[in-house]
């Protein structure tokens, strides 16, 4: 029996629609909260990215503030802005798009945003916050994750996570929080030997490496969940995942597509951060 798709694009919707409720309510009190982006250069992926954050802000009444950079600004120049942007209380949520032009240190700018505007969940306070398991601000890939097996209504408790990449931004925190939820976390990445074996453990299987394709059915559990985060573009210009979608939906439970997967989800957390920071800063 074929999996059932977990539909990020509506659950997206749903949670927004929900999102929205709650900004009119804030802006009744007079707050209207506000997130202030900071892309740096031109790169077409980080254009789009924006692109797409914006319109969300846009849709559920967040003011969404725009600064555009061209690549060759300093890094000095670039703490400027930062500083300026901590310093507005009409601001609450800041976000600088990565990847950032190389003459940058990309931690040196993620340490500059003040933590309780770090909405993207990246601040080293914010991360050893939630490996603390204190409130914080939670990344939004491994927040939108987490949201999406929690929609399923399954016990997350005692089950076998793993989780195939180790970066920063998903790998290692979506570990972290499905630790929290009292799962058991195994960890995989390029030096993992017999990757298959450790895969076909999982209860619940998170991919996220950029390969594509790299999980047939054969590394996939019969019954598992498996959330693909990675988006490929192939020599077609088909998008796909680092899943065999139509190989591996004959074996999984569940199963996210790409697109309208994890994506969606992850700027819809973006803007449940951005309203947290709202509330926290007017108390």
């Amino acid at each position: 029996m074929a999996a059932q798709i977990i539909n990020g694009f509506e659950l997206a919707k749903e949670k927004r629609t929900q999102l929205a409720k709650e900004v009119e309510q804030l802006k009744q009190q007079g707050i209207e909260p506000a997130l202030a982006v900071i892309l740096v250069g031109d790169h077409p992926a980080s254009q789009s990215y924006v692109k797409a954050k914006q319109k969300a802000c846009e849709e559920i009444g967040i003011r969404s503030i725009l600064l555009t950079f061209p690549s060759d600004i300093s890094e000095e120049f670039l703490l400027e802005q930062i500083a300026r942007l901590n310093e507005d209380r009409s601001v609450h949520g800041i976000l600088v798009q990565l990847p950032l032009p190389k003459q940058m240190n990309e931690l040196h700018i993620i340490e500059a945003i003040a933590p309780e505007k770090d909405v993207d969940g990246f601040h080293p306070l914010n991360i050893g916050r939630m490996m603390t398991g204190q409130k914080t601000f939670l990344p939004c890939t491994p927040y939108g994750i987490l949201y999406m097996v929690q929609s399923l209504q399954v016990d997350i408790a005692g089950k076998h996570v793993v989780v195939v990449g180790r970066s920063n931004i998903v790998g290692k925190p979506v570990g972290q929080l499905f630790l929290r939820e009292h799962a058991t976390v195994t960890y995989c990445h390029s030096r993992t030997n017999d990757l298959a074996a450790i895969t076909r453990q999982a209860d619940i299987l998170i991919v996220a490496v950029g390969k594509p394709k790299l999980i047939t059915s054969p590394y996939v559990k019969e019954g598992a969940i498996v959330i693909d985060v990675g988006v490929n573009r192939l020599e077609s210009g088909k998008l796909c995942g680092d899943v065999d979608f139509d190989d591996v939906k004959e074996v999984a439970s569940y199963i996210t597509p790409v697109p309208k997967g994890v994506g969606p989800m992850t700027i819809t957390m973006l803007l449940h951060n951005t309203i947290q920071a709202a509330r926290e800063l007017h108390k």
